[in-house]
């Protein structure tokens, strides 16, 4: 069936991040393909940035949300059709900038719904400003002599707010990258991926990111003990840091009816109308 490769035409800038979660993602359903669930159940939708040219470069369906707001678009799609898998890209200003309510809610209600962040901690569409992830210090078009801010932990941020699956991934290591996001997919819940994502232009974190980074061998024991690995700062541990199991909202909202499938015929629905306004 292809491997996922559209018309468009790539124009990260060579070395983006962005290249490293495009191929794992391409993987990623590949994998889920072999566990049995159609790439036509995969629907996706991105906010605005360097990230969300990924829309244009996977041959998927799906729709092109707005600033912050993907994460409410595939929340739609997965209560009207429960029998799809709803993943959304978000840059890292995109997810906790403009749509951190909708990044809260989501996790809070357990959506069972994805989102993978890019994170690189600026904004690069828009040359260089910083973030709510920018380091303090950070210098850029908007604080050329440094961010005065600390910067959000969207793994802490997400834990607390109740996501029921959080992980961190490196876009410099694809393979395990893709399992982290099958992992994420495969989940009944909400999902939260933060990617670690290099900008070459504007951020290059390269280097500090290839000193850090090291998978962990296993999930943590417990909450405390994810949160405690989430607030590492001399390390980057990349893996699944929590996962566990509660009612998701759209069984909550529906039951088992499914909206798409189980919606009366149309003359049905006709009849009821007539009846309601009836005299």
């Amino acid at each position: 069936m292809g491997d996922l490769t559209t018309y468009a035409e790539n124009t990260w800038c060579p070395g983006c991040g962005n290249f490293g979660i495009l191929n794992a993602f391409k993987r990623a359903v590949g994998r889920l393909e072999e566990q049995g669930i159609e790439r036509q159940r995969i629907m996706i939708s991105a906010g605005i940035g360097c990230h969300a040219k990924i829309f244009d470069y996977l041959e998927l369906s799906g729709l092109y949300s707005i600033h912050g707001r993907s994460m409410a678009t595939v929340q739609g799609m997965k209560v009207a059709n429960p029998e799809l898998k709803v993943v959304a890209f978000a840059g890292d200003g995109d997810a906790f900038g403009e749509g951190i309510a909708h990044m809260i809610f989501g996790a809070k209600r357990n959506a069972d719904i994805t989102v993978v962040v890019h994170d690189n901690g600026v904004y690069g569409l828009t040359t260089g400003q910083y973030t709510p992830t920018s380091e303090k210090g950070f210098r850029g078009r908007s604080t050329p002599r440094g961010s005065i801010e600390e910067p959000l932990n969207p793994l802490t941020l997400m834990l607390e707010a109740g996501a029921t699956f959080v992980a961190r991934g490196y876009s410099g290591k694809v393979d395990h990258l893709a399992e982290v996001m099958v992992d994420a997919v495969v989940h009944e819940g909400f999902s939260f991926v933060q990617v670690l994502q290099p900008c070459v232009t504007f951020h290059d974190t390269y280097k500090e990111y290839n000193a850090k980074v090291e998978i962990m061998e296993s999930i943590p024991a417990s909450f405390e003990d994810a949160v405690a690995i989430a607030r590492y700062r001399d390390r980057l541990p990349i893996g699944v840091l929590y996962r566990t199991e509660k009612p998701v909202y759209h069984r909550e909202l529906h039951g088992d009816w499914n909206p798409v499938s189980g919606r009366p015929a149309h003359g049905d629905r006709v009849e009821r109308i007539r009846r309601l306004v009836a005299p």
